[in-house]
């Protein structure tokens, strides 16, 4: 286990496309814009731009819009080549039948709304919240292939497809010469590793599709905050409003591999939380994994992660860990 005394954040290929994203990413769900107050969230964007993160992961429906224009808002201080800006359509916008899902007429209506949410003239990357049945995907490939060619956005990819959903673009757009997908977004995280199973990691690591996973901290439990003795009153996992993701993850097996790997990590002189960023990072195909944070000494220690290489001997003992 190595970390460098001088944190470099380091980049990787989005994919196989030329754009490079930080290996730490910023998102905003249910933070920013949200949960945290505006001063403390501006402070958190200012402090992971000039820690080195160029990549900022949002979505239309954070908030209803409110992630967006914070973003937006905060990174007007910034030069826009400097950044990397994500967002998602998808979700249901309001009582408008056309306001949700991938039909061409809502992609183009999202993105007009993201670009003056995030007060930007093109997005970096657009990404489909999810897979829509009742939108054929030819409609929806052709639609972020327009796009691309107007400029309005740069590059597209999906979130939470399937394996058979990917490929499906991918084939629609190489017959029909159409941009494709250069990234997918699934959750993915020591204790959430269905992508290595179902086929997804396999596919996107033959076809050069980037994966920029989410709850790569597994809702905060891989961070060891979670104990089974002392949960903190304030923590998420007690709150009846935002708990059920936490819970998922806040088991008992989970928690006995957790108390393990924050002696694992300790014997190597880092946080559990950068043993589990550094774990989903040894993989190349990996291009950032998005964290988030609600204090700045958090997002700090998430930052550290980008400096921690594992060695063939430590991921032999955490795999080990995982499987019992």
């Amino acid at each position: 286990m190595r970390i460098n005394e001088r944190i470099s954040l380091k980049f990787r290929r989005l994919g196989n496309c030329g754009a490079k994203v930080s290996v730490i990413g910023f998102g905003s769900w249910l933070t920013i814009g949200g949960s945290v107050n505006s001063k403390t969230a501006a402070e958190l964007v200012r402090t992971a731009f000039n820690s080195g993160i160029n990549f900022f992961d949002t979505a239309d429906v954070y908030g209803f819009g409110s992630a967006e224009k914070f973003l937006g808002k905060t990174l007007k201080e910034f030069r826009r080549q400097d950044l990397f800006i994500a967002t998602k359509c998808f979700g249901k916008m309001s009582g408008n039948p056309n306001d949700k899902g991938l039909s061409r007429k809502h992609i183009f209506e999202s993105v007009h709304n993201s670009l003056i949410n995030l007060k930007t003239d093109y997005i970096d990357l657009m990404q489909c919240h999810r897979y829509d049945i009742e939108t054929g995907p030819e409609e929806t490939c052709r639609a972020f292939n327009t796009l691309i060619e107007q400029g309005k956005i740069l590059y597209w990819g999906t979130s939470e497809w399937t394996k058979d959903e990917i490929s499906t673009a991918v084939n629609i757009c190489e017959k029909n010469n159409l941009h494709k997908p250069v990234s997918n977004q699934p959750q993915y995280s020591m204790f959430a590793r269905e992508i290595e199973k179902n086929g997804v990691m396999k596919y996107c690591t033959e076809k050069g599709i980037g994966q920029v996973v989410w709850s790569p901290l597994a809702q905060g439990v891989l961070t060891g905050k979670y104990n089974r003795k002392n949960i903190d009153r304030n923590s998420r996992l007690l709150d009846k409003n935002n708990n059920k993701f936490v819970k998922n993850f806040a088991v008992k097996k989970n928690l006995d591999k957790v108390d393990k790997l924050i002696k694992l990590s300790g014997e190597g002189g880092i946080s559990v939380s950068n043993l589990a960023l550094a774990w989903c990072l040894r993989n190349e195909i990996i291009s950032s994994a998005i964290t988030s944070a609600t204090k700045l000494p958090q997002l700090k220690e998430n930052i550290k992660a980008a400096d921690v290489e594992l060695s063939e001997a430590e991921l032999t003992k955490i795999e080990k860990i995982l499987k019992e």
